[in-house]
């Protein structure tokens, strides 16, 4: 059943309830008194019940009256505080943005941009998914990741893949291994070491078995992972060496691990923000995106030659 009253009815009631007087309630509303107790009359009807006793000198609520006064003080409370809601979120002051993606970005990129926002927006929680490549597509995919930093999706007609960094792989080693001063290393010069390499269920392995399946002579893989990580800290005992993406093995380690460019082939993978395509993302989300969109851009004066599927 449709009832027929509307909030400004409510607020009506209201008024005159607070004021028990219809002349003083008309009077604070910019109201006929006739206009008021037409709002009045309009709600009783609807809710086929009578709200106040009127005589000539008061008005008083009844006894159904009173319990309704409590309801609707309740329910335009929320209402209020639930539209209040949206525009602190709209305004960027309260809510949750999350996103994902693969672990060598998180320590890379993220902390500057990570801060300002943080500065920017301190009541806005930001969650970070830090996930195998196909972890990160699959929660962009499912909504539950407002966007993503992968070096997947650009195939996928679901994803729109904004290219922001090209990375070299590199061999990683111990800083005291005897390859560890040369300038590059061809991948032929690196054959006889002992390899510790990522599963092949891993987007990095995938990348790196596509571009040596033309190279007569592979490196012997010795020992696999899971993570990169894990890769990284076995190089760190001494057991060998590893190719791995640049960003994972950057200048300053406190573990002292080195990376050598690997050449012929070169080696490069393309990350790049990930959305899923029409989906609208929330005012907060928004801004963090375009803070690390910006950021990326400056860090990479590769972006300009690589090409984004839309």
């Amino acid at each position: 059943m449709r009832i027929n009253y509307d909030i400004h009815d409510l607020q009506a009631f209201i008024a005159v309830a607070e004021r028990a007087s219809f002349r003083q309630a008309a009077a604070d509303l910019f109201l006929s008194q006739s206009a008021l107790s037409r709002r009045i009359e309009k709600l009783e009807e609807a809710l086929g019940v009578r709200l106040f006793e009127r005589t000539t000198r008061h008005v008083q609520l009844t006894n159904v009256g009173q319990t309704f006064l409590v309801n609707v003080r309740t329910a335009l409370d929320s209402l209020e505080d639930a539209v209040l809601g949206v525009a602190d979120l709209a305004a960027h002051r309260t809510g949750t943005v999350t996103f994902a993606c693969v672990p060598s970005a998180v320590w890379h990129f993220l902390p500057d941009v990570l801060t300002r926002f943080s500065e920017r927006f301190p009541r806005i929680r930001v969650r970070v998914h830090d996930e195998s490549a196909q972890d990160v597509l699959n929660l962009v995919l499912a909504g539950e990741a407002d966007f993503g930093i992968n070096f997947t999706g650009a195939e996928n007609p679901e994803i729109v893949f904004e290219p922001i960094f090209v990375e070299n792989y590199v061999l990683a080693m111990r800083h005291d291994h005897r390859l560890a001063k040369r300038k590059k290393l061809s991948w032929k010069d690196t054959v006889g070491e002992r390899y510790i390499s990522v599963a092949k269920s891993s987007g990095n392995r995938s990348v790196i078995d596509a571009a040596l399946a033309g190279i007569e002579k592979h490196p012997l893989i010795l020992c696999e992972v899971n993570h990169v990580s894990g890769v990284l800290a076995l190089v760190e005992a001494g057991m060998g060496v590893a190719a791995v993406p640049g960003l994972s093995v950057l200048p300053g380690r406190q573990d002292g691990i080195v990376g050598v460019p690997l050449v012929n082939p070169q080696i490069n993978r393309t990350l790049g923000l990930i959305t899923k395509r029409n989906h609208s993302m929330a005012p907060a989300a928004r801004t963090l995106f375009e803070m690390l969109s910006e950021s990326l851009v400056k860090r990479s004066p590769a972006r300009s030659r690589v090409s984004s599927r839309r």
